[in-house]
């Protein structure tokens, strides 16, 4: 389903540090993280959403987060934009 989501959204951000410089300005709504991801790289993010609020979603595979997003890389996290 987040996947779905990712692919229909009108904006994206993705990377761990686009994403928390977009969560200080209030720009996220959503925070899509995958699993298969290192803690390293997604826990400051986590815990930057959770202090301010913003609705996270788990997937499994950061390729497959990467494939929805149209990037020939994986993902590890991607914020849905306003």
């Amino acid at each position: 389903m987040s996947y779905e989501k990712v692919k229909q959204a009108s904006k994206t951000i993705i990377g761990t540090k686009q994403a928390m410089k977009a969560i200080k300005a209030g720009q996220v709504t959503e925070l899509v993280v995958a699993l298969d991801a290192e803690a390293r790289v997604t826990d400051p993010v986590l815990i930057l959403a959770k202090e301010v609020g913003i609705p996270v979603n788990l997937v499994k595979s950061k390729r497959e987060l990467g494939k929805a997003c149209g990037i020939k890389v994986s993902a590890a996290i991607v914020a849905i934009a306003r």
